[in-house]
Parts: C-alpha cells; structure tokens; sequence
C-alpha cells in the first residue's frame, strides 16, 4: 500500500477521528501559533506521532505550492472502494442517496464534490477508474475532511455499475443540457443516484443511456453551464430537500 500526503487542519483531523493509525509523520510550520491547530498537535502527540517543525519553503515544497495551512501529513494510503464493495456499502441503507461523477478529472472538483456529498448525506461517490481526477493531496484539502468519510469507489464499468445499481431499486438521474424538465420538477426521492457529467462534454453516451430520467439545472443568465460541483451541490441539495419534505 503507497503512502501519501495529505495537507491542510481538516484533512489532518479527519484522519485523526477516523483512523489515526495511518499517520507516519506530520510535518509543521515552524513558530506557528494557531487556535485550531493546537489541539490538533496535542492529540498528535498524545498518540505518539512524531511531529517536525519545517519551514515555510520546506512545507511548500511537499505541498507542491498547494494551500497547506502550515501543517502537512505522511500517511498510508485509505482504503481504496471498488464495485464489489457496493453492497456493503448500501448494506440496511433504506433510501440511499448516492453520487456519480463520470469523467471529472480535475482534483480540485473531485475534492468539492467530495465535500458536497458529505454534506448531504451521500452513502459513496462513484467514478470511472480511468476517467476520473485522483484523490490526491490536493483533492483532500479541498474536501475538507470529507475524503477520509465518504467511499470513493473506482468502478471499471460505469455503465454497468449503474445497471447493478437499478436492480438494486436504486434510481438513476443524470444531468443534461437537453433534458426536458429540471432539477425542481423531477422526483428525487427514495434509493437514488444523481449522476453529473464532466465540464464540457457531459457524460458519456452510455452513461446517458442507461439513466432512469434525465433533468438539467435551469439557467437564466448568458453563461451556458456551471462548474461540476456547483452544479452537484444544487441537485444534490435539492435531493435533500425533497427528502425532508
């Protein structure tokens, strides 16, 4: 299992309240006084883990220029979800509330994604193993804690993990310009999968095929689109919404 750095107060809290046994080392910003990073440190150090002081350009430097908030983290890699987790995943899950994400490869979206299908309850996010953004440091920074809580499961078949899911009773709704109604007139409740296309080309043919229903955001500005995790957000809230009702 590779290991991997993480950076950032909430990605390093996370990983703290979930499995801190992953941490190898963490590495902070030297003379760095922070309300919300002590504790942090605190905890660290009660568990034993070696914390070093660096400096600015040396945190940089393994950040790759990425926003760490002065503190950076080793750790071993999280458990990578594949399809046949799935089941246990959705295992005494009554209405599954799920996102799918074919072809967002930029780390920054994947992470704010991520940090919307926390917020909004989602089981597991799920995207193409070749088609999609890496979770990477940068990818965890951005979901604020949410990678380390929300399976990211890699399918080898997306068309074909969304059929499984339909047999499942789980409906599928995808997102596109061509939809003939939106987001606030669709029925979004019970077992379901929202699926967003990438920026740009949408999702793929296949991926469109094999949805239940089809809805789009309704736009009444000049632009065209949104960004991909606004764009979640929206109807991932309206999901939620819908579901309190």
């Amino acid at each position: 299992m590779s290991n991997e750095m993480i950076f950032g107060i909430h990605a390093v809290k996370a990983v703290l309240a979930s499995d801190p046994a992953r941490f190898i080392e963490v590495f902070v910003l030297k003379g760095r006084e922070d309300d919300r990073l002590q504790p942090v440190l605190d905890e660290l150090n009660m568990l034993g883990i070696t914390v070093q002081q660096a400096g600015r350009k040396a945190l940089d430097d393994k950040a790759k220029g990425a926003s760490h908030q002065g503190v950076i983290a080793r750790v071993k890699a999280g458990k990578q979800y594949n399809e046949n987790d799935l089941d246990a995943i959705l295992a005494g899950k009554e209405n599954p509330l799920l996102l799918v994400l074919d072809g967002v490869t930029d780390p920054h979206n994947l992470g704010a994604c991520l940090r919307n299908a926390d917020a909004a309850g989602a089981v597991a996010v799920i995207v193409p193993k070749d088609r999609s953004a890496q979770l990477n440091g940068t990818a965890s920074k951005v979901a604020c804690g949410a990678a380390e809580v929300v399976p990211l499961v890699r399918v080898t078949n997306l068309a074909r993990t969304l059929r499984a899911l339909q047999e499942l009773g789980v409906w599928v709704v995808g997102t596109a310009g061509e939809a003939t109604h939106d987001v606030y007139q669709s029925k979004l409740t019970g077992p379901l999968a929202i699926v967003m296309g990438a920026e740009g080309d949408g999702m793929r043919r296949l991926t469109r095929e094999t949805c239940d229903d089809l809805i789009k955001i309704p736009m009444a500005g000049t632009v065209s689109s949104l960004n991909v995790s606004v764009a979640t957000g929206i109807c991932l809230f309206e999901a939620v919404r819908q579901r309190q009702g």
